[in-house]
């Protein structure tokens, strides 16, 4: 006996309802699956976003009390200035021997590793060694002809960053949303500050040191800084102090150095030091970045929730880490004297064509004294962060074309490595040094116990 189909409808088996079912039954489960991760999410990132939201707000008032007080009371402008030389004159960080040493900076302890907690950061936080590794392997580099640096002590800090703002780091939630590793929070912050904050501490110290080095010789490589993220108020995007900001403060003092060009090529935006020279006529910003992706994380999770969620409520807490974000770059970005945007996917040739047209800007608007060049890798093509397409050969010719600029115009430069997050980054900036020196804008060879540049 032949039994007729089961149908729901006019044509509709009852194999194919139960298949709808399933369907329905399994988008609304990963629906809810991904609801319940970024609530989660939402949950454990709230004390950060709430320490942003305070921090944000703090400084915004002190900044206000504080243009207010200095017009009424320029007396305390001035102890603050006089405190500020004080600390600069008393500091060691000028003091390591170079007279042997080529003006390449690095130290052992640059290196981050712990337990391989710093994997969870793209950042590859043992590229320093490998670079000099590759320089040392290939003929460029002598191991004892590198500068150690000293560390940056907390008076040494005192000169840019705010007491409020080191006291900060003391806890290990803090250090954990600037380095954006969240387990850095469970550690007990004695450890931080070993394992962590002191490379970096170790790093600030290179780049203080380079602008001595520079001012002497020509020219001066930290392997290591580039925290372009952090200001003195506010740490950030792995960046835990503001070596750049420190690097020209010394060189004003020590060096007498009254006008300094920061190139910032990096692909990220530098906000830090944009918000400490905001208002600084002896400092003039080249800021080449690109604008679309940075907040990147807020943005992404942002997106994922939206796709994800039905309700709306829960978006005011993304939307406003989101806001905090955007709002604190807008305002650094108002800073920049010379804004350069370059769009995800610029490439190669298009990046380098207008990075000359912003160089030929730059040399006719301002003469430095020194410059500070913040050679992130992080333009590279396949860069998980950077957004742009430029080939290593593209980079090697950013950083000569810089090298040259700085050259041609007889102004002392300073190079440091800022971001990048592929294994690939330490071979490039290598592979950049090395036709620096083929190119006979450094010199890396020791020559009677000097460094002659040719």
């Amino acid at each position: 006996m032949t039994f007729p189909l089961l149908t729901l409808s006019h044509q509709q088996p009852f194999w194919k309802f139960r298949t709808h079912r399933v369907i329905a039954n399994t988008t609304e489960s990963t629906r809810n699956l991904c609801k319940s991760t970024l609530y989660l999410f939402l949950a454990l990132a709230t004390p950060f976003i709430a320490y942003r939201c305070f921090n944000s707000s703090t400084m915004f008032w002190s900044s206000s009390s504080s243009s207010s007080s200095s017009s009424s009371q320029p007396a305390t402008k001035i102890d603050a200035e006089s405190l500020r030389r004080q600390r600069i004159n008393s500091s060691k960080l000028y003091q390591p021997d170079t007279s042997s040493k080529v003006p390449v900076i690095y130290s052992s302890y640059y290196d981050i590793s712990f337990l391989g907690i710093e994997k969870l950061h793209p950042f590859d936080s043992s590229k320093w060694g490998r670079i000099c590794r590759f320089l040392m392997s290939e003929g460029y580099l002598e191991k004892n002809a590198i500068v150690d640096p000293l560390e940056a002590s907390k008076e040494d800090l005192l000169v840019v960053h705010t007491e409020a703002y080191l006291d900060s780091l003391k806890n290990s939630v803090n250090v954990a949303r600037i380095t954006e590793v969240p387990p850095v929070a469970m550690l007990p912050n004695w450890l931080v500050q070993m394992k962590v904050l002191y490379p970096f501490r170790r790093q600030v110290g290179g780049t203080v040191l380079a602008a001595k080095l520079a001012k002497d010789q020509g020219w001066a490589i930290n392997v290591g800084g580039g925290f372009h993220h952090c200001s003195g108020g506010r740490g950030g995007g792995f960046c835990a102090y503001a070596d750049i900001s420190l690097c020209i403060h010394f060189a004003f003092v020590r060096l007498n150095i009254s006008r300094v060009m920061i190139i910032d090529l990096d692909a990220h935006q530098g906000n830090g030091h944009e918000t400490d020279f905001g208002n600084d006529e002896r400092v003039y910003i080249l800021d080449m970045y690109n604008p679309g992706i940075y907040p990147f994380v807020s943005a992404c999770f942002l997106y994922l929730y939206c796709i994800f969620s039905k309700d709306n409520s829960p978006h005011l807490l993304v939307l406003l880490l989101f806001f905090i974000r955007s709002f604190q770059d807008m305002t650094a970005r108002n800073y920049i004297n010379q804004k350069v945007e370059v769009g995800t996917g610029t490439t190669t040739d298009e990046y380098l064509k207008q990075l000359d047209e912003a160089l030929a800007v730059a040399g006719s608007n301002f003469a430095p004294e020194l410059i500070v060049y913040n050679a992130g890798t992080d333009i590279l093509d396949g860069d998980p962060l950077g957004g742009l397409k430029v080939s290593p050969d593209g980079v090697i010719q950013r950083d000569e074309k810089v090298f040259r600029f700085a050259r041609e115009r007889n102004i002392p430069i300073v190079m440091v490595t800022s971001g990048g997050y592929m294994k690939t980054s330490a071979r490039v900036i290598a592979d950049s040094i090395i036709n620096l020196s083929k190119k006979g804008l450094i010199e890396t060879n020791v020559h009677g116990g000097r460094n002659i540049m040719i």
